[in-house]
């Protein structure tokens, strides 16, 4: 019999809930099994940027879980995936990192991120502003999806000044030389994998819900001051954190791969 996605979620929430409140390693390996789909996706995708065997990477993928399973709290209202997926990508680049393997993209991603850099002036000298994602896309005959991820993809390929700023699920300005590694702490090298990935989402949300989100979940203002600062209604705010909230799980979390 085939089980659904919402059962599947319904069961891995109730036993994050669990182990949040008595861990065991027998409730991690549950978790870990359920969950197996997640890392295939990361590692297949990996594999593809990389010269590194995907069975290496998977592997290296089952550490990232096991971080977010013991590192999750269910209370915050987040959904697992979206938590889970930047430890995943974390411990796989960090991989990378270490056997001197170069990430690369796609090359029509390239050729159509610089492409897209173009047609992003020439639109803004036209219009008096800057363009709407939409409006690139349309200009460079793709799918606005297609653009999303394209500019995703280089945006983390780019290398960052030591001097900017990156953010984390909760309210934490920290700079990017900050967050390097040391000798005695090799897990602030993760922590700035996750804080690139959840900004790198956020810089791709639109105009308002981006404000919303960064209002009310990064600066912690309520919900009236935020929609003081946007010039609109608390109710309005809700709206956007929750159209916010629904684009980043859609970029952040992975489709899971058949298994069968």
């Amino acid at each position: 019999m085939a089980v659904s996605q919402s059962s599947i979620r319904g069961d891995g929430m109730e036993l994050l809930q669990l182990y949040h409140q008595n861990p065991s390693i027998e409730l991690r390996n549950k978790l870990v099994r359920l969950h197996i789909g997640l890392v295939r996706k990361m590692a297949h995708k990996f594999s593809h940027q990389c010269n590194e065997p995907y069975e290496d990477l998977e592997q290296i993928g089952y550490f990232g879980l096991i971080r977010a399973i013991e590192r999750f709290d269910p209370s915050q209202g987040y959904a697992f995936s979206s938590f889970a997926v930047p430890y995943i990508r974390g411990e796989m680049l960090h991989f990378l990192r270490d056997r001197s393997t170069l990430l690369k993209i796609p090359r029509r991603w390239q050729e159509l991120y610089n492409e897209g850099q173009k047609v992003r002036k020439e639109l803004a000298e036209i219009l008096g502003r800057a363009p709407k994602d939409s409006e690139i896309a349309k200009q460079l005959k793709v799918s606005t999806q297609e653009w999303l991820e394209t500019k995703l993809a280089a945006q983390n390929r780019m290398p960052l000044s030591l001097d900017a700023t990156v953010v984390n699920y909760i309210d934490c300005q920290i700079t990017l030389g900050e967050a390097l590694p040391c000798p005695r702490s090799a897990a602030e090298q993760q922590r700035e994998e996750e804080r690139q990935q959840l900004q790198g989402a956020i810089c791709l949300l639109e105009e308002k819900p981006r404000m919303a989100v960064e209002l009310v979940f990064l600066k912690e203002l309520s919900r009236k001051d935020a929609a003081q600062k946007i010039g609109t209604s608390p109710m309005t705010v809700t709206r956007y954190l929750q159209k916010g909230i629904q684009d980043l799980m859609s970029m952040l979390r992975p489709q899971v791969l058949p298994t069968g």
